[in-house]
């Protein structure tokens, strides 16, 4: 049986041939607005992300990664969905996948901003499902989450690991800052 989640659709991360044009169109015609941007090479890629969001509850609502064939139309690389649950619940997530013959490349995850669980379909579809953690962190960012952890432990770690980013702070610090820049709060 699955665990109680409550799941909403939270962001989708997107292949590209030219960032920059893509970050041009949804900023200049859609209102987006760039919320961070880097290398993943800090996750061991040579990859470029870019994050963008025009809420302040969203650090990010759509994602683009370079590195798609010349050509190709944009693929999504993942979908993510935000959990309004525990993280016993994402503990029971992780060993129900587990037990699923037909889900791969499983991978529990955090961000800093939030305690993830990775994983592909049966299509191979990349899912993300994720709570989020009680800070804001720079992205992109990733360390592997030990959800064998008790509650607590994982919580400390967290602090511990991020704590020492620059734009590491409460969240609620973050989205009031980020309300105010977008005029909404």
């Amino acid at each position: 049986m699955p665990p109680n989640l409550a799941l909403e659709l939270a962001h989708a991360v997107v292949l590209v041939n030219d960032v920059d044009a893509m970050v041009d169109f949804y900023c200049r015609v859609l209102g987006f607005e760039v919320t961070d941007r880097g290398p993943l090479a800090r996750l061991g890629d040579d990859q470029e992300i870019v994050f963008l969001s025009m809420s302040a509850e969203h650090h990010h609502q759509i994602a683009f990664i370079t590195g798609a064939d010349a050509g190709q139309a944009g693929r999504v690389n993942h979908l993510a969905f935000r959990s309004s649950g525990s993280v016993a619940d994402l503990r029971a997530l992780l060993s129900v996948l587990e037990a699923t013959e037909e889900v791969t490349a499983i991978r529990p995850v955090t961000h800093g901003n939030a305690w993830s669980v990775y994983f592909s379909d049966p299509e191979g579809n990349g899912i993300e499902v994720f709570l989020d953690t009680p800070w804001h962190v720079a992205q992109p960012q990733a360390h592997s989450l030990d959800l064998g952890r008790g509650d607590e432990e994982i919580r400390q770690w967290t602090e511990e690991t991020f704590g020492h980013e620059p734009e590491f702070g409460p969240m609620d610090e973050y989205r009031a800052r980020r309300r105010a820049e977008l005029g909404t709060g």
